[in-house]
């Protein structure tokens, strides 16, 4: 049995602190359905606490007046830490969200470190001043810190999406408070540890574990000037809407249902080999997920059975197991919801090509196999909307335009990816996506580029300049005809 891991304070401005109400969160491992840890449960009066600490850390504290070195200096503490308990990390989120371990290593541990990382880098090289000539005179272009900062993170890839709203919005000068899902906050309490080891200031960041009522309170809170929530599509919309009665800022990273597109000369195996680790990723909970792989009518029995071979051989079991490539979803409902769907998509005429339901041997644990459902249409609900499990639809397609047509006609506008022998074709094909992140023959994610979505997937972008735009404001100073403007200034209030 695994040890409970209990946490009796919440971490506010910087310090563990006795919570002012008294629910608690439990923990629960989708492994083993099993209460491996508790937290307390944030109120409204503690998200009070929070962001009165991070509005004094901002209009008062030293945070955003140090210099971007010495605030690099800090945060590269924070990365540097990461790096040495990664593997503590992995495994924590991997026990409480499923994650296979291997992958949590990875992508969940390491790849947090490459985002704190890439955020140095950016902020490196960032023109947070600029002189301009204007037509009346010259003109300093200021770029300054936003405020404080509510950072909404999701279950799936709690450290990878805290670091990319961290990394930005400290770097820039703000000050944060993080609101983990309730489904995985132990690993947020490490991450609270290695802040206040790293010696960010007094009130600079709290993290507050709480459910959708109390994240609606932070989200709404009049002293917050900024809102960066990674989520679903519905709660995205809520979050703009509550945001919107104080005209708060928001940054919103949400949903897909993104195509994986095959062109008829494409070489199968390398094609397999690509998009099957990119569809299945972390049990298929992943925005990110190529879940619509697209396939030329004249190849689809070969393609077919390469993909239906090649999901049947995913290892499933234990996600601390470090063989596993598919672990438990993260929740019943999880599970429930991709079971449903694996029904709908059969009754709206597809055909189950591999798994279709619980794996054999594994009655406890919220697991669902590898599934591939076969002779999709992209009318198909299973085709449209985001399951966010182990299934994977595949749709034939007669010609290239009929492919593009496909891939675009998708309220979702996230990811995406091509296959093809000529790399240039691919590239035209790209470009002609209504997506924001696009691959040719490979699938990654690269932390100094823009991520984030068109259409419903979202407004703004993570990573990259454009990710640290997101939480600066812009300031025009005009200056005296003839006067030649100082040299620029590194960011800061």
């Amino acid at each position: 049995m695994t040890e409970l891991v209990e946490h009796g304070k919440l971490f506010i401005g910087g310090e563990l602190t006795d919570p002012l109400g008294t629910a608690v969160i439990d923990v629960v491992s989708p492994h083993t359905e099993e209460v491996i840890g508790r937290v307390p449960h944030a109120s409204e009066a503690d998200v009070d606490r929070a962001v009165a600490a991070a509005r004094r850390a901002f209009d008062e504290g030293p945070w955003p007046r140090m210099t971007l070195e010495e605030r690099i200096e800090v945060v590269g503490r924070i990365k540097d830490a990461v790096a040495v308990r990664h593997e503590e990390l992995a495994r924590s989120i991997s026990a409480q969200n499923g994650s296979p371990y291997s992958w949590s290593v990875l992508a969940q541990a390491l790849g947090a470190m490459m985002v704190w990382d890439a955020a140095i880098a950016v902020a490196r090289e960032f023109p947070f001043e600029s002189r301009r000539s204007g037509v009346l005179g010259p003109l300093l272009v200021r770029r300054e810190p936003v405020g404080v900062v509510a950072a909404v993170v999701p279950w799936n890839v709690p450290q990878f999406t805290a670091a990319a709203k961290l990394g930005p919005a400290l770097l820039a000068g703000c000050t944060v408070v993080l609101k983990p899902s309730p489904e995985t906050p132990l690993d947020a309490y490490i991450l609270g540890e290695i802040a206040a080891e790293a010696g960010l200031p007094e009130g600079v960041l709290s993290i507050l574990p709480a459910d959708r009522e109390v994240s609606e309170y932070l989200v709404g809170h009049p002293d917050v000037d900024k809102v960066s929530f990674t989520g679903s599509v519905a709660a995205g919309k809520r979050v703009m809407e509550v945001a919107s009665r104080h005209l708060t800022r928001v940054t919103l990273e949400l949903g897909g249902k993104s195509a994986a597109v095959v062109l008829p000369d494409a070489d199968a195996a390398a094609a397999v080999a690509g998009i099957v680790p990119a569809a299945w990723m972390n049990n298929g909970q992943a925005c990110v997920a190529q879940t619509r792989i697209l396939v030329p009518q004249a190849r689809y029995d070969e393609f077919a059975d390469a993909f239906a071979a090649a999901a049947g051989a995913l290892v499933v079991g234990d996600p601390l197991d470090p063989a596993t490539q598919v672990g438990p979803l993260v929740a019943r409902r999880q599970q429930q919801r991709s079971l449903d769907y694996i029904r709908i998509g059969q009754e709206e005429g597809a055909k189950v090509l591999a798994g279709g339901g619980r794996p054999a041997g594994l009655d406890r644990g919220w697991y669902v196999e590898p599934t591939l459902l076969g002779g999709v249409d992209n009318a198909m609900r299973v085709a449209r909307e985001e399951i966010f499990g182990p299934v994977i639809c595949l749709l034939p397609y007669r010609d290239e335009a009929e492919a593009l047509r496909i891939a675009n006609d998708s309220a979702y506008g996230l990811s995406g990816s091509v296959w093809t022998a000529d790399v240039e074709h691919g590239v035209d094909f790209a470009r002609r996506v209504r997506t924001g992140t696009f691959n040719v023959n490979t699938f990654s994610l690269d932390m100094l580029g823009p991520f984030g979505g068109y259409k419903d997937s979202g407004l703004g972008r993570e990573f990259g300049p454009e990710g640290l735009g997101e939480y600066l404001e812009h300031k025009m100073i005009h200056l005296p005809a003839g006067y030649e403007a100082p040299e620029a200034r590194e960011g800061g209030a």
